[in-house]
């Protein structure tokens, strides 16, 4: 059994997703100051973009995509157990291929990367190579990877307690 249950987790998630719209909205550059941010930038060589050190209306679109996010995630977690399990089985994995190409994209297109080289026209994507993108991107391929692992626990210990049930009731008749 997880210590930690996948409905928790996508809470947590949740909320995490609310506080980053509220700074996105309030103050981005706070987003942009954090150390783990500086740090995975850094690493991967990714710069920090100059759109978070001010709020823009490209930065108060964000928050608002996350605070939808956030807040149909938080309802979804209501759902009954069984559909709650189907619901989450199918977007695990979905959501967790699409951070990670996320990620992988942020990382081997920058300039200068592996897939890139030295390239110098602009492109419209370059947008999306930055430490911020990078970061929320990594973290949320992480997240969503462990849902993924403790909601295929949690389905097999259901099955099982399913079979038990079954099990007893065959036995009583």
């Amino acid at each position: 059994m997880a210590i930690i249950t996948a409905s928790a987790i996508i809470r947590a998630l949740s909320l995490f997703h609310l506080s980053l719209s509220y700074f996105l909205i309030a103050s981005p550059s706070t987003i942009a100051k954090q150390s783990l941010v500086s740090i995975l930038g850094a690493s991967m060589q990714l710069p920090t973009p100059p759109s978070f050190w001010v709020a823009s209306p490209s930065t108060a679109l964000a928050a608002l995509i996350l605070a939808l996010l956030g807040v149909t995630d938080l309802t979804a977690c209501s759902l009954p157990e069984d559909i709650a399990s189907y619901y989450w089985g199918s977007q695990a994995p979905i959501r967790c291929t699409f951070f990670f190409a996320l990620t992988g994209y942020a990382y081997a297109f920058k300039p200068g990367g592996p897939l890139r080289g030295n390239a110098k026209e602009a492109n419209p994507w370059d947008n999306l190579n930055t430490s911020v993108v990078f970061t929320w991107s990594f973290l949320e391929m992480i997240n969503w990877f462990w849902i993924f692992i403790t909601l295929r626990e949690e389905r097999r210990e259901l099955a099982a307690r399913k079979a038990e049930r079954q099990r007893a009731e065959e036995n009583m008749l």
